[in-house]
């Protein structure tokens, strides 16, 4: 997102990017997994991965239509 970001006409447009996609990882199953287990005092076991669990929050996200 820093490297992406670094052609926008306006810091708030980053700003904006960034606190979409901090709301969304808030929402997300890991943020219940790692409240939860630190309530329990036990180690986390995170269900999302990278590579197929992050939220889409921007167009350039996409796969590049190669065909």
């Amino acid at each position: 997102m820093l490297w992406r970001m670094l052609g926008a006409s306006h810091p708030m447009e980053g700003h904006r990017l960034d606190s979409r996609a901090i709301w969304l990882r808030g929402k997300s199953d890991d943020a219940k997994e790692g409240v939860e287990a630190f309530l329990e005092k036990r180690a986390a076991d995170f269900p999302d991965r990278v590579s197929t669990d992050l939220p889409h929050i921007a167009p350039w996200m996409d796969d590049p239509d190669w065909s």
